[in-house]
């Protein structure tokens, strides 16, 4: 694992000129793949062993933990590829930079809905105020109240991790002053030990985390190492999805280390938050996409003229899926 900083940025050049020897006895292609928060690693580590394994490719897995620093990266030569935070990209491309998003593994926005014990349903959250974290996707509790028709009925606070803790606004619904928050399901557990509960409602699509982007001219030069880097991403997916053992054994190494997990429970709970918001075959839909471009423009209102789908390059998982990669895989990995 490879922790970069602006301050004392890593030089790769020697690492990508000795790559190691593949399956096939010649010399491994190399990946740079960075990302911000540690919980992305369950997914990060399955995909850089499929990809070890199957395909010939040594991703470096680059940290890049402050959000100016991470946003540089794919312009500055830190890495090859950013797996989350992308919305900063429309920004980017109206500023002319070239970009291309080319998969998105999940199913959607995958946050829960927290409110007190006594709220039974979305409506009686009228009146209301949510607190909503200041970090991440924060725009998503806006489009969430106006899919539901509560935008002009619900409230809506931001509250910072370093108030309540990481992503301890659920604490604002213990003391009163709200009525719900939207949580990641990795972090649920102490909301639901105070009393509060999850309200089933239905989920915003959104193309989620995991979704991941390059610059046009990588790709370019770069097509069939990306075409097999998306195999690597699939099957890793798919492992977590249809493997579950296989893929808890890649887990609990490094990611737990990383996630500050002590207990194989812990693991296990933290890996089937994330395994049940995956789908293997990585195309978004439709409104993920509009939902993702609308909370985009809500941060970066130069945006907001830009065609949502010309950041979009899906040819590759075309490819495959008219080759039958994803639904031999599928077959292949779903068979007990």
């Amino acid at each position: 694992m490879i922790t970069v900083s602006r301050a004392a940025r890593v030089s790769y050049a020697s690492l990508r000129a000795t790559a190691n020897l593949g399956t096939n006895g010649t010399a491994m292609r190399t990946l740079r793949l960075a990302y911000r928060d540690d919980d992305r690693t369950p997914v990060i580590f399955c995909i850089k062993e499929m990809a070890r394994r199957h395909y010939d490719i040594d991703v470096e897995v680059v940290q890049i933990q402050g959000t100016e620093e991470y946003e540089a990266a794919l312009f500055d030569g830190s890495c090859d590829v950013i797996i989350e935070h992308l919305e900063y990209l429309y920004d980017e491309a109206g500023k002319g930079k070239k970009v291309a998003i080319f998969c998105a593994p999940s199913k959607g926005s995958s946050q829960e809905l927290v409110v007190r014990a006594h709220i039974h349903a979305p409506e009686e959250l009228k009146g209301g105020t949510l607190a909503v974290r200041s970090s991440g996707q924060p725009h998503a509790a806006v489009l969430w109240l106006r899919m539901m028709g509560l935008e002009k009925t619900v409230q809506t606070i931001l509250v910072k991790d370093s108030e309540v803790g990481r992503w301890g606004q659920w604490k604002k619904v213990v003391s009163g002053e709200c009525i719900g928050t939207f949580m990641s399901p990795l972090y649920l557990k102490p909301a639901l030990s105070a009393g509060l509960k999850v309200l089933d409602v239905p989920d915003l699509p959104s193309v989620g985390q995991y979704a991941q982007a390059c610059r046009s001219e990588f790709a370019a030069k770069n097509s069939q190492l990306l075409k097999d880097y998306l195999k690597a991403t699939i099957h890793a997916v798919c492992l977590m999805i249809f493997r579950r053992d296989e893929a808890l054994a890649i887990v609990s190494t490094e990611p737990m280390k990383r996630m500050k997990i002590e207990s194989r429970e812990g693991m296990e709970r933290q890996f089937d938050a994330i395994a049940k918001g995956l789908k293997p075959k990585p195309y978004p839909t439709p409104q993920a996409i509009v939902n993702t471009y609308d909370m985009a423009v809500l941060d970066y209102p130069d945006a907001k003229d830009m065609n949502p789908l010309s950041l979009w390059d899906l040819h590759w998982v075309r490819q495959l899926d008219d080759e039958g990669f994803l639904d031999g895989l599928i077959d292949n990995l779903a068979k007990p």
